[in-house]
């Protein structure tokens, strides 16, 4: 079996996988910017929204961040994978980019 993995045929966001008289490109993980195999542990770098924590790239809780990320009036911060959301607060309708009481 050739490793045609040796050549770096797949693209910037995927990993190589060597299979017998053959090869297959996998994506990457999302936690991920370039990896080496599968998995947010074989990751080249972590992508934006990501911090690498033991070894991993995980995502970071911006809501929990000392810093407040949703600074409007009435307004909750919602974690997402990689990112965050501001949304209005239980009782609250945005109304062009304010929140007022529904």
């Amino acid at each position: 079996d050739l490793d045609e993995c040796a050549a770096s045929p797949c693209k910037e966001h995927q990993y190589c996988l060597n299979t017998d008289g053959s090869f297959s490109c996998k994506a990457c993980d999302g936690s991920c910017v370039g990896c080496t195999g599968e998995g947010s542990e074989k990751c080249k770098t972590c992508a934006s929204g990501y911090v690498k924590e033991d070894e991993k790239c995980t995502d970071i809780d911006e809501c929990n961040l000392p810093e407040k990320v949703c600074t409007k009036e009435n307004q909750d911060c919602v974690n997402t994978s990689g990112s965050f959301k501001c949304v209005c607060s239980e009782g609250f309708e945005d109304k062009d980019g304010t929140c007022v009481q529904t």
